[in-house]
């Protein structure tokens, strides 16, 4: 994408409620005037998080960097992209991990026709130019490589000595946000391997923000729209089905559940989605005697799972869903 595209964005004063409720508020925000190639496409589907109320308010203001954790799945990252499209903010996100340096955030040098020109990476291109830069997985990278952040989270100008010396000062629509798993001081669960602890001095520049898994009542909603053909009682178990998951995998889960630890598997909206849909598309199985809930189950989130968690969660189901034939009338039958 051309640099100009980005440089030509217009700044625009919006009413934030008219933005995020539909409702006059009074309250301004700034955004852009149109979407750009980096700006996330909207979801009509999406369901917000009621944490956006927090983040809309970091929006608002010149503040500090933003933290956001949460559990895996939880939906991080979409809720910062849809919020960032209701404004037409352009989004240049990286994703960590252990092998990430500090020059595949800000540029590098390339052989093009013959010369050598820079090439910026996508936080010198939120610094320059305005835009949010979203670093996903922040707690998979080392503590040493994000400590070259420092200056850039207080508020400094961004030096690259390699394009000549170039100084950029942070544009006033910049905005940096960093997901993780963790809140930045380990992982006390084991559900998180590859997580580090993080700099106390680095974690104290932050906005902190937690998101947890969305309420019963949204993702019931969104299956409402998404797959409306399933009979309501259906879904509303499938909601707390993944409810139960998530204890689980926190290590939570009911007195009646076979396994007294945590498992390695959890629901995600998304996953919770994709099992509605795929239950819809195998109910002609159910003519031949298999029960397309536990199928479905098994190709939304089972086959990635242990031959133990697989098995519990088959036994969850067929306690939860003791007709989970509803729809075709067909018979209960586990397929695992």
């Amino acid at each position: 994408m051309s640099h100009l595209e980005l440089e030509n964005l217009q700044v625009v004063e919006m009413d934030a409620g008219t933005v995020f409720s539909g409702q006059p508020s009074g309250r301004m925000i700034q955004g852009f005037a149109a979407p750009c190639a980096y700006t996330p496409d909207p979801d009509p589907d999406y369901q917000f998080h009621e944490t956006m109320r927090e983040i809309i308010v970091w929006f608002m203001q010149q503040a500090d960097p933003l933290y956001v954790f949460g559990p895996t799945g939880s939906g991080k990252t979409s809720l910062i992209r849809q919020l960032a499209a209701k404004l037409n903010y352009p989004v240049l996100d990286v994703t960590g991990h252990a092998r990430l340096e500090f020059t595949d955030l800000v540029g590098h040098l390339s052989l093009e026709e013959g010369r050598m020109t820079f090439q910026y990476g996508p936080l010198a291109l939120a610094l320059k130019f305005g835009g949010l830069f979203l670093l996903n997985e922040l707690d998979l990278l080392d503590p040493a490589t994000l400590s070259g952040l420092n200056g850039i989270l207080d508020g400094d100008p961004l030096c690259i000595p390699e394009n000549g010396g170039e100084v950029i000062k942070p544009h006033p629509m910049f905005r940096f946000v960093a997901t993780a798993n963790t809140n930045g001081g380990s992982d006390e669960t084991g559900l998180y391997q590859g997580t580090l602890r993080q700099n106390l001095a680095f974690m104290d520049r932050f906005w902190l923000c937690e998101v947890d898994y969305p309420a019963k009542e949204a993702e019931l909603r969104l299956l409402a729209r998404t797959a409306s053909l399933l009979p309501e009682a259906v879904r509303e178990t499938m909601v707390e089905f993944a409810g139960e998951v998530r204890r689980l995998f926190r290590g939570f889960g009911d007195t009646q559940t076979p396994l007294g630890e945590s498992i390695e598997v959890t629901f995600s909206t998304r996953t919770l989605l994709r099992w509605a849909d795929l239950t819809l598309r195998f109910q002609p199985l159910a003519h031949q005697g298999v029960q397309p809930v536990s199928y479905a189950l098994d190709r939304a989130l089972g086959f990635r799972a242990t031959r133990e968690t697989r098995s519990m969660l088959h036994e969850l189901a067929q306690r939860m869903f003791p007709s989970a034939d509803a729809p075709t009338g067909a018979q209960n039958q586990d397929v695992s």
